[in-house]
């Protein structure tokens, strides 16, 4: 089989090997298992590898470069007119020699993909939305219309359309779905946290506006204003970093919270482990690994009530849901740091709830769709 991927990931080719964020590889790495040929149409940098990137394990892989365009400015519109005949034209190539049509939405890829892909009805395709597919979230134009696209029977035929979260009034080739870091064999006993020392908490992310990094500090912040013998570890690199930093350093914040930048998966599921708490006060997501990952290793989540996210937190049965309140937050969190069994019941449940959904698991699915 051919498989073709059409992603705005962007890649960086080092050794004849290309890699890419490292949590979109692992998953793709899974999918590549059951196909002979893959072809990449993908934007390609010049950057340095960083332990967030992870290589393609394909004998047989081959790579064609779209130029990167944005529509977020009418000066980026006028430039993206110049480079989409290159685009549109590269991506109906990989498609009409593909045997399969992944598209990986959204994004600008995407939604080219998303478009080209109605001139081939009759071969079988895959789409991964891995943003917010719920109908009533305030979302991009392009956004909209690539969730449009895809949903219509009429123009996106013989596609399976898999999204976060099981949505009501939904078209039949929209698939409710998951996405997974460990296997069965990583299911290991996990001794139960204790509330007697001092509280991790931890924050997993990129340094951005749009997940929020300074809430988590504040929310940390004041929990130790209040008393409680607290700590909160960040782990991800951002535009925000210089920002947050000057905060730290203003409030005397040095002893309870540390930037760590990027670290490795081994370095980050140790900090999972070791942890009490995950924040992600994030403004949007799909399914976001970096909860059910916490879940996975009894770190209680405390997260946004974005997307699907209420849904895997059993609607507060499995973590907290922030209100983005600071004192009602607060009034949250301390909640649970005062009654240690139902924080036990917390941790369990979410734990119980994330290892259901294994890369052994997942890859069944994949070998079905494909």
């Amino acid at each position: 089989m051919k498989f073709a991927i059409i992603t705005h990931v962007q890649h960086i080719k080092n050794d004849n090997f290309y890699f890419g964020y490292a949590p979109y590889i692992r998953e793709m790495n899974i999918w590549l298992q059951y196909v002979d040929e893959v072809i990449v149409v993908a934007p390609l940098v010049n950057k340095e590898l960083n332990p967030i990137h992870e290589k393609y394990h394909h004998s047989n892989l081959r790579f064609r470069t779209v130029l990167e365009f944005n529509i977020t400015s009418v000066a980026n519109i006028f430039k993206a007119l110049f480079k989409l005949p290159k685009v549109f034209s590269t991506v109906y190539s990989a498609m009409s020699q593909a045997d399969h049509i992944h598209l990986r939405c959204p994004g600008n890829m995407g939604l080219i993909g998303a478009i080209v892909q109605i001139l081939f009805p009759k071969k079988p395709k895959t789409a991964k939305y891995a943003g917010n597919w719920d109908p009533n979230a305030k979302q991009p134009f392009t956004y909209k219309l690539q969730r449009w696209i895809l949903s219509n029977t009429f123009l996106t035929k013989n596609m399976q359309v898999l999204v976060y979260g099981d949505w009501n009034n939904q078209t039949k080739n929209i698939k409710p779905f998951f996405t997974a870091t460990y296997s069965e064999l990583d299911k290991k006993v996990i001794e139960p946290k204790t509330l007697e020392a001092c509280i991790d908490f931890l924050f997993v992310g990129t340094l951005s506006k749009g997940k929020q990094p300074l809430y988590a500090i504040q929310l940390v912040e004041k929990l130790h204003q209040q008393g409680k013998n607290v700590r909160l570890n960040l782990y991800g690199e951002g535009i925000l970093r210089d920002n947050l930093e000057q905060h730290i350093s203003e409030n005397k914040l040095e002893s309870i919270v540390s930037l760590k930048g990027n670290q490795s998966k081994e370095t980050v599921l140790k900090a999972y482990q070791n942890s009490h708490f995950l924040i992600l006060p994030s403004k949007s997501e799909g399914w976001p690994k970096v909860v059910a990952e916490a879940m996975f290793w009894g770190c209680v989540p405390i997260v946004s009530k974005v997307s699907c996210v209420p849904y895997m937190l059993g609607y507060g049965e499995r973590g907290i849901q922030l209100e983005e309140q600071l004192e009602k937050d607060v009034i949250q969190v301390t909640s649970l740091l005062d009654d240690e069994l139902l924080y036990q019941k917390t941790a369990s449940g979410g734990q119980n709830w994330s290892r259901q959904f294994t890369t052994d698991k997942f890859e069944d699915e994949i070998k079905k769709l494909l």
